[in-house]
């Protein structure tokens, strides 16, 4: 385990999330697809992350959101993180469907990251992604309560946009901070018709989370991840997850004023890790769904190159590099 703690990075990384925040009234975007297993989904809204991971991934999940409810969101993600052979960057793809009624927005995009020490133990992973979403709008699903609108009248509503987005990725053996933009460019694409269904406002995401090694077989893992949307409630997430001999996941999350999950994991192979989450609504959607199930697939396919990761602190004196692995 790491036992020395720098705080020059973690002030590094409060002061570029400052200017972040300035942009805020400089763009507009959406609300981005909800995760409970986020820890899992890092790259699909984080783009610093995607080349940071010590091997090549793809990661395939689904989410269906409040079952037994008509038209609730359903959600399908297919993500890449490929580091790159000089262990400082490293490319990402994402394609996420997303679902909600007569609201179809399928997002893809390409990442591009690049880090460096900014201490002996502490790597800061810049990233950007760039890429389009489709929207498409159906009329003729659902009913509506104002079914006389003028919008309802036109059927179907199609459109593209560009999408850009930026983020920063601060991490250790055992622990990580990161905040991101996924898009800062929808304010040049939303006609009348689309801003009647789409809320054109920026959406910040922050994570944070740790690795308590507290036995050789058992390790503590807790995270967040907040996600800030102006003019909307702050959307806490909170979560903790024992990892037993390197193969097994077992624990819990708890989503503030809305929603408490259970959350289980398995290392199938080398290569391959399934995850489960079942959210348990908290508010008033609880007596109508019979929750949220959510999947994640996880394929290893090896190592980019060397040694890749931040050194352990276990490799001083040696003559040779020995990396422990990562959990995030």
């Amino acid at each position: 385990m790491i036992q020395r703690k720098d705080t020059s990075p973690i002030i590094i990384l409060i002061a570029l999330g400052i200017l972040f925040s300035g942009a805020v009234n400089l763009a507009y975007g959406q609300k981005e697809p909800q995760y409970t297993q986020y820890m899992y989904n890092i790259g699909s809204f984080n783009p610093a992350y995607v080349g940071s991971t010590e091997f090549r991934e793809i990661t395939t999940m689904y989410r269906a959101q409040w079952l037994g409810i008509p038209g609730a969101p359903r959600t399908i993600r297919l993500g890449a993180n490929l580091p790159f052979e000089d262990e400082k960057s490293g490319m990402g793809l994402n394609v996420i469907s997303d679902q909600l009624g007569p609201v179809t927005q399928t997002y893809f995009d390409l990442a591009y990251s690049y880090q460096f020490n900014v201490s002996e133990d502490t790597k800061l992973s810049f990233g950007m992604n760039a890429g389009g979403s489709l929207l498409n709008v159906d009329f003729s699903k659902g009913s509506f309560e104002n079914p006389g609108e003028p919008i309802i009248d036109q059927g179907n509503i199609n459109n593209f946009y560009f999408t850009i987005g930026a983020g920063m990725f601060l991490y250790q053996q055992d622990w990580y901070l990161g905040i991101s933009v996924p898009n800062f460019l929808t304010n040049g694409i939303y006609s009348e018709d689309v801003a009647t269904v789409i809320d054109d406002k920026i959406q910040f995401n922050f994570i944070g989370g740790y690795v308590f090694e507290l036995s050789e077989s058992l390790k503590f893992k807790p995270a967040f991840l907040i996600n800030y949307l102006s003019g909307a409630p702050v959307n806490i997430n909170i979560s903790t997850n024992f990892l037993i001999n390197d193969k097994f996941t077992v624990g819990a999350s708890y989503r503030f004023d809305s929603a408490v999950s259970a959350l289980a994991g398995f290392q199938i192979s080398n290569p391959v890790f399934v995850g489960f989450s079942y959210d348990y609504d908290l508010n008033g959607l609880g007596q109508y769904s019979n929750g949220t199930p959510e999947v994640v697939l996880k394929f290893s396919l090896g190592r980019a190159g060397g040694t890749k990761g931040v050194k352990s602190k276990k490799a001083k004196g040696l003559p040779k590099q020995i990396d422990t692995p990562r959990f995030f």
